[in-house]
């Protein structure tokens, strides 16, 4: 629960005063709005990760970001970095590795396999997001991009196409074999927000063609 003590709100003027109490009144409902959605992004970040180590790049460091950044040329959410610092990488729990889809992809009638998110870093044999320059290129995929997980027929990405390099960028499904693409989730938080087990779905996630 957000408080505003409104006794410092107090000011010589009248109208001053009324305007000032107008403002944290606004600004207790701006957190109000938020904090749900944080404590959402707290939960499934402490569940967030599966075992084994396929994935898993050394333990993320400032300087790790940093030089991620420049390579990539983009800024990377901070949602994501809060992941990768509890574990750089790896295999996502059972419980968070589908994301629900309102339209058909050759995956599902209704939901995206999320089983995978690759880290920072060069561990030999081990794909990170520092691949994604050449990842694009090899796949004919557009750019500025961050991908996430995918094998190759299919990509989960950080689309910085309409928010610019700097900004807050959308969460993108994209096919390559049929060239198609929609967005997920409008930033990291939400869909990180929105995942959910694909073992809801009867299938164990394990996919299946549904388009001809």
């Amino acid at each position: 629960m957000v408080k505003i003590d409104l006794v410092t709100a107090t000011v010589k003027a009248p109208g001053q005063q009324i305007r000032r109490i107008n403002d944290l009144a606004a600004e207790a409902v701006r957190l109000s709005r938020r904090l749900p959605a944080m404590a959402r992004f707290d939960g499934v970040m402490a569940t967030f990760w599966g075992d084994g180590d396929y994935y898993v790049q050394q333990p993320l460091m400032d300087e790790m970001v940093r030089e991620a950044e420049r390579a990539l040329g983009v800024r990377l959410p901070s949602a994501l970095l809060d992941l990768l610092r509890i574990q750089n990488g790896g295999i996502v729990a059972s419980d968070h590795d589908a994301f629900p889809t309102s339209q058909p992809t050759s995956w599902s009638e209704d939901h995206v396999p999320f089983d995978s998110l690759m880290g920072i870093g060069r561990r030999d044999g081990m794909t990170s997001l520092l691949d994604t320059p050449y990842l694009v290129e090899e796949w004919g995929m557009p750019a500025p991009l961050v991908l996430l997980s995918g094998d190759g027929h299919y990509w989960i990405g950080l689309d910085y196409r309409t928010c610019g390099r700097d900004g807050e960028p959308s969460v993108t499904w994209f096919e390559t074999d049929l060239a198609t693409e929609f967005i997920l989730a409008g930033d990291f938080c939400s869909f990180v927000e929105g995942l959910i087990a694909g073992s809801t779905y009867g299938d164990g996630s394990a996919g299946g063609s549904v388009l001809a």
